[in-house]
């Protein structure tokens, strides 16, 4: 059976660091990307990031860009989203999702985790 797991969130300080986990299991070769994204209280969800488990190249929203860094395990079949110097406005429920190919749109992505809360506050 597919499934999607997040895991790794939770209230961190401004400035601080989180490493969110996302362990698949149950998917076959066709769905060879990984994105990671989020969902902010009143408003739409966007991306974070991606990564092409063909050959390894990320990809990530400007908005993250040199904060943020996705990599992967590919023996425990694990995506991790490393987050640096977060803010407040990086808190969000984060996704991770499974689909053929890296892309910005999210109906792209064919599977989702049931997320993780990111809360950066003081």
């Amino acid at each position: 059976q597919v499934q999607l797991v997040e895991s790794g969130g939770g209230l961190v300080q401004p400035g601080g660091s989180l490493r969110l986990s996302c362990a698949a299991s149950g998917f076959t070769a066709d769905h060879t990307a990984t994105g990671w994204f989020r969902q902010a209280p009143g408003k739409e969800r966007e991306g974070v990031g991606c990564i092409s488990d063909s050959d390894g190249r990320t990809h990530y929203a400007e908005s993250v860009q040199d904060r943020f860094t996705i990599s992967r395990d590919n023996a425990k079949n694990t995506v991790y989203l490393q987050m640096n110097s977060l803010k407040p406005e990086d808190t969000a429920v984060y996704y991770c999702a499974k689909g053929p190919v890296c892309a910005r749109v999210i109906g792209r992505y064919d599977y989702w985790g049931q997320g993780t809360q990111v809360t950066v506050s003081s």
